[in-house]
């Protein structure tokens, strides 16, 4: 295998990107989410495409302009459908006889790859618990974000459990706390704009569409309880569109189980491309 660092022209700024070669007709074009660099936490996401270029499929990753070591500003992720064409037109440019580019992306990168991708001309899609929570719906303080529905879940899965009553009678559980949750879980919420958005994008796609959800992960959960919503009916008839879910809490699907199961998803939709 052989991995190689590139300069991508994207309108006046440079994207640092890392392609790791492949013989392959199908690529994967990983998309980092947040402000996170394209080696991913603990260079997660360098060994993952190590890994699925050692199985025969070029891999590009790269910084968002503003982050790492690229050029510009910084606007988020909703302005970051030049860096994603900019991206897949280098790989093809890089890769003449590619057949089809598969874009992974997770949290705020799923919700921009679906919004961008297709004028990027990407092919298939792996979106990894994708964000529709608005920004103006983030608490102050180091509160988390989570949406009314992702809390009614997360205090479901604790009512449940039969150690709860155990922790709150003695103390463990801070009573308050769990007041301000329930209050929170008690608001009455409208499908947001951006998860309207996301729907759209969703509903009027004829590329395969393979949705991953950490279950227990609350950016997972806001999402799950928009796609269940009334506003998702038209995106989940799309019959190009499947949603499989791990029993995980871990958002980056960090430890062993959860990586295995994210590569192995990749893998079958690169092999099925």
């Amino acid at each position: 295998m052989t991995r190689n660092f590139h300069r991508i022209g994207c309108e006046s700024d440079m994207l640092a990107a890392t392609l790791d070669a492949g013989s392959g007709p199908t690529a994967l074009l990983i998309v980092s989410g947040g402000n996170e660099i394209r080696s991913g936490a603990h260079r997660g996401m360098a060994r993952l495409a190590q890994h699925i270029a050692q199985q025969g499929f070029p891999v590009l990753r790269y910084d968002r302009r503003g982050i790492g070591d690229s050029t510009g500003d910084n606007k988020g992720f909703l302005e970051s459908g030049a860096d994603i064409k900019a991206a897949v037109a280098f790989l093809r440019q890089e890769y003449p006889r590619l057949q089809s580019v598969i874009a992974f992306g997770n949290c705020d990168a799923a919700t921009a790859l679906a919004l961008f991708g297709p004028d990027a001309g990407i092919d298939g899609y792996m979106l990894a618990n994708p964000w529709v929570i608005e920004t103006s719906e983030e608490p102050a303080g180091d509160e988390p974000t989570m949406s009314a529905a992702a809390i009614r879940s997360r205090y479901w899965d604790r009512i449940r459990n039969p150690r709860t009553l155990l922790d709150l009678l003695s103390g463990k559980i801070d009573f308050a706390k769990l007041l301000k949750g329930i209050k929170r879980a008690s608001r009455t919420e409208e499908t947001g704009g951006l998860a309207l958005r996301l729907r759209d994008a969703l509903a009027g796609t004829d590329k395969d569409v393979r949705i991953l959800l950490a279950k227990r992960d609350t950016t997972a959960r806001a999402f799950l309880a928009a796609w269940n919503s009334t506003d998702f009916a038209q995106a989940r008839g799309n019959s190009a569109i499947s949603l499989q879910t791990l029993d995980s809490a871990s958002h980056s699907f960090a430890d062993e189980a959860a990586k295995t199961w994210l590569t192995e998803n990749l893998l079958d939709a690169l092999r099925a491309a």
